[in-house]
């Protein structure tokens, strides 16, 4: 699917025709530059490969400088790579947030928030055992039974337990673009996405 990488500058909220106050998160959006060229004869399929976000001489290793300066573009810290575009790019073109005119729903990937080490009611929703009263004192939030002694006198793979919190990468599809403004390189979508202020995150049609 077509798309671009943007950054998530927080939420906010609009007023809707109907008067309605709807929550939304605002990001930044491109300008990303074109730095390769998939084809199917070079590389087995074809695709653009666009960067976001300067990144300093000192910080690039020779790879990538050679990478960057065959596309005639400055290093770019973030690259991702995108499928199905209507219009035909060049290398060292820019693509900006007018992609997403028109546009009504996008898909949003990011990284969710990492939150450490965390137990079962947390991370899974668990209910803990028993109650919290009649002599009970330090079982209240454990995981209980983690499955039978005698067989298969194992714990079966993906039983849920603590464990690391979020830091996965999420996608939350269908979210609805509330508005597009070019002047900014801002994009409007309607509810939350994945991520904390300042985190890099891909628009997708």
């Amino acid at each position: 699917m077509p798309g671009l990488l943007g950054k998530k500058i927080g939420m906010t909220s609009v007023f809707s025709a109907d008067g309605k106050n709807v929550p939304c998160t605002v990001i930044e959006v491109g300008p990303c530059v074109v730095t390769q060229l998939k084809t199917i004869e070079n590389d087995g399929y074809e695709a653009v490969q666009v960067g976001f976000v300067d990144k300093k001489d000192k910080h690039t290793t020779k790879p990538e400088a050679g990478h960057f300066k065959k596309a005639g573009v400055t290093p770019k810290r973030h690259l991702a790579e995108f499928k199905g575009f209507e219009t035909s790019y060049n290398l060292g073109d820019t693509i900006t947030v007018d992609l997403f005119e028109g546009t009504e729903y996008v898909d949003v990937i990011g990284t969710s928030k990492g939150k450490g080490f965390q137990g079962v009611v947390k991370r899974h929703g668990f209910g803990g055992v028993g109650q919290s009263t009649h002599g009970q004192h330090n079982r209240l939030r454990a995981p209980g039974s983690i499955g039978a002694c005698s067989y298969p006198a194992r714990v079966f793979k993906g039983t849920r337990m603590a464990g690391q919190t979020g830091g996965d990468r999420v996608t939350v599809q269908n979210l609805q673009v509330l508005k597009v403004m070019p002047e900014h390189n801002l994009l409007l979508i309607k509810g939350s996405v994945p991520g904390s202020k300042g985190s890099i995150v891909i628009i997708e049609k």
